[in-house]
């Protein structure tokens, strides 16, 4: 399956949404489409064997509206030059129809003074109620002002659907051709007994108002994309490359990998790369969300767009343009946005009929009115206020922008979250699950203590650490890794190796020097019948103090022991009482012996352990969780956590840890920091509710709007809701819920670090 991400043009409310995703999802091939109203974007999920980028963008057009392919590199670029410049353009002719159509209205709002309000002015100049006056002001308004909502009608109606547009073009229509008829036959009406009254103002102002509306709704919601515009705008424009002894000052976009590049102090670093010569700190707050510069020494990553702080250095590129750290982030959190949470389902499912049922109320509003009632005025004002309130637009834009707001802010710190439906989902974790090494501690093991069987005989020592860095060098895992530069501390000189071999869960062997050498667990020793006693006391002694033991074996005995800590993250046991104070279960998942595992729990005030755990065993113990009844969020770093990433409700990566595990993630931090954790889920506490509070304000407005412009309270209050208030209340019921979803922009992570 291969995603294409569109952009939209056309769409004017979120049951045009719903008719873009049901013309692509019939497209054959296609195997998942969702469409954001509010980035105008559609993210479509198509099988290239069976279908392509033209047929899917042929049925969009044949729905009535158009799509662009939005490249890769767009995305993380942002608008190009021609998008801006339509979307202004755009601003410009709304603002231009709003101040001809509010100077008209104005206009026939005094004309219309004495009809309104049924009292005779003295002085007043009669001539501004002229009929034929106000349908010539009226005119350019109805027309000129409300073009786009004949046009968008027409379309809809044209395939067979109806949007807002069509209840506007409706609403609007019923009042200016009802006053055009009155201005030509006046006599008509007298006839029947009625008053030749006009209500041009009600079409000339209902379409101003809406239009004023759109314009604010635009602007709000070009907000929601803050965050990305920040994210973007962090990028250096040029770099200083050193080519052929040349300092050369070039755009971005032409770096190349490999290229060596100069940063001075205060300077941003325009690619990722690798510090070649010279130290400096640098300040990454705003890719990982840490608040403390970085020392940076030769050997060591930097990430494009952070900051050089203290000293000049020179680096290496190894990620440019679109594979960047920065780029890959845009791209997360643009994609992030394009989803679409399973709560918006609600609202999807309803915006489905609301057209449709809104024009059957509308008619059915008249018929009482005029039929049952005999009163063709209230029959009019109702009906127009009917089709003129609704608004399907509150309803689809109710979950997509506080996603967008949600996930942008996430970003800001340092949190990636995959899909809108991994941030639904992350408010409702129960149990949180932390992988030891590398997640709960550093993840940078150290050989702290190192003793053999023959004791301190130091010929002997380095001839065994010798045998044991030399496999221990085959080998990726952190241990390994210890061994290694241990030795490398004691100047031991690495043999060559036969045979090597990595059990998972269990340790590693190989020949060396014509000798077998296993290095691993005590498990494994037992299962190889291996006898451990020589060394029993010591390695229960460095078990209780938190440290695992590792044994070597050479030929079938054991020969050493190495004592190896992994000092916990600093910020560990905060993380874990603020997990404890949301209630939530913390429990840790490691392959360390039980021993170690408690003492490691104790530190950080991990309650409950799963200790001795093998790889392939992860993810079934995530399942043993699941199974409680608990929805399960595990955090780990490494490639043997991903089966378990994969198996958890909510899989949180570590940032610092491999690809893998990052790929198998719904949520990715950026810093490595558990606090994250606790922000994550305070987000998307703070997102659900602001998306419920939107839903709740949108089905509200309408379920209470509508039956009071049909003039349920008339016969009770003798109240009416004038159709230029329900045209007031609808521009601004989608401007309501966008300006609500911004206000997560003011989120800030709860501090509950404090004492448990």
């Amino acid at each position: 399956m291969d995603t294409l991400t569109l952009k939209l043009r056309g769409m004017s409310c979120a049951s045009c949404a719903n008719s873009i995703e049901s013309a692509i999802s019939t497209v054959p091939g296609v195997k998942e489409c969702n469409v954001n109203f509010g980035a105008e974007q559609a993210t479509v999920s198509y099988d290239p064997e069976k279908t392509s980028i033209k047929a899917i963008q042929k049925a969009v057009d044949e729905a009535g509206y158009s799509a662009f392919p939005l490249q890769e590199q767009e995305m993380i670029t942002g608008e190009d030059d021609a998008e801006k410049s339509a979307r202004k353009a755009e601003s410009r002719s709304l603002l231009r129809k709003i101040v001809v159509g509010g100077i008209i209205s104005i206009i026939l709002i005094i004309g219309s003074l004495p009809m309104m309000t049924g009292i005779e002015m003295a002085g007043f100049p009669a001539w501004l109620h002229n009929p034929w006056l106000q349908l010539a002001l009226t005119l350019p308004v109805q027309f000129w002002c409300g073009y786009s909502f004949y046009v968008n009608s027409w379309k809809a109606f044209k395939h067979h659907a109806a949007t807002m547009d069509t209840l506007i073009a409706l609403g609007t229509s019923a009042a200016f051709f009802y006053s055009l008829f009155v201005t030509i036959f006046p006599e008509f009406l007298l006839n029947q007994g009625l008053l030749p009254e006009v209500y041009y103002e009600t079409a000339a102002v209902i379409i101003t108002l809406i239009l004023l509306g759109k314009l604010l709704e635009n602007r709000a919601k070009g907000q929601t994309s803050e965050a990305i515009r920040k994210l973007i705008g962090l990028q250096a424009r040029d770099a200083r490359v050193i080519r052929d002894g040349q300092e050369i000052d070039l755009p971005i976009a032409e770096v190349q990998i490999n290229d060596v590049i100069l940063v001075r102090p205060g300077e941003k670093i325009p690619v990722d790369g690798e510090i070649i010569e010279g130290t400096s700190t640098i300040d990454e707050a705003m890719v990982t969300g840490e608040s403390l510069p970085v020392e940076k020494k030769p050997g060591d990553e930097v990430i494009g767009a952070t900051i050089n702080k203290t000293g000049s250095f020179k680096f290496r590129a190894t990620r440019v343009g679109k594979d960047t750290v920065l780029a890959q982030i845009v791209k997360l959190v643009q994609e992030a946005q394009g989803s679409k949470a399973p709560i918006q389902r609600i609202a999807d499912r309803v915006t489905g009929w609301f057209v449709p049922a809104v024009i059957a109320i509308a008619i059915a509003t008249f018929v009482i009115w005029f039929d049952v009632m005999g009163n063709l005025t209230l029959a009019l004002i109702t009906t127009v206020g009917v089709l003129i309130i609704a608004c399907p637009c509150a309803l689809g834009l109710a979950t997509p922008t506080s996603v967008m707001v949600g996930t942008g802010k996430g970003a800001e710190n340092g949190i990636l979250i995959k899909d809108a439906e991994s941030l639904e989902l992350a408010h409702k974790i129960k149990s949180v699950v932390l992988d030891k090494t590398g997640t709960v501690t550093q993840g940078k093991p150290t050989v702290t203590d190192y003793v053999t069987v023959l004791g301190t005989a130091h010929a002997n020592e380095l001839k065994l650490l010798r045998l044991a860095a030399s496999v221990e060098r085959n080998s990726e895992h952190p241990l390994a890794e210890a061994v290694v530069r241990y030795a490398q501390s004691q100047q031991v000189e690495f043999s060559e190796v036969k045979e090597f071999e990595a059990i998972a869960g269990s340790g590693v062997q190989a020949i060396v020097s014509e000798r077998l050498v296993q290095i691993g667990t005590s498990r494994w020793m037992e299962e190889l019948g291996i006898d451990t006693k020589a060394l029993a006391q010591q390695k229960a002694a460095w078990e209780a103090s938190g440290k695992t033991a590792i044994w070597l074996a050479v030929d079938g005995r054991i020969e050493a022991l190495m004592g190896i800590a992994d000092a916990v993250k600093p910020t560990s046991s905060a993380a874990v009482q603020a997990m404890r104070k949301l209630g939530l279960e913390v429990v840790m998942l490691t392959g360390d012996n039980q021993k170690t595992a408690e003492a490691i729990a104790k530190e950080v005030g991990i309650p409950r352990i799963f200790a001795e755990v093998r790889p392939e065993q992860k993810a079934a113990k995530v399942r043993q969780l699941q199974q409680e009844g608990k929805i399960v969020a595990m955090v780990g770093d490494g490639i043997n956590d991903a089966p378990a990433l994969a198996q958890a409700d909510v899989g949180i990566a570590i940032g610092t840890g491999t690809d893998v595990a990052i790929a198998a993630s719904d949520i990715t931090l950026i810093s490595g920091d558990l606090q994250a954790i606790v922000t994550a889920i305070q987000l998307s506490k703070a997102t659900m509710r602001n998306i419920q509070e939107n839903l709740f304000f949108a089905f509200i407005y309408n379920v209470a709007g509508i039956p009071i412009a049909a003039g349920i309270l008339f016969p009770i209050f003798g109240w009416l809701f004038s159709p230029i208030i329900a045209g007031g209340a609808m521009a601004f019921s989608s401007v309501s819920v966008v300006t609500n979803a911004l206000r997560l922009r003011n989120f800030q992570p709860k501090n509950l670090a404090s004492k448990f």
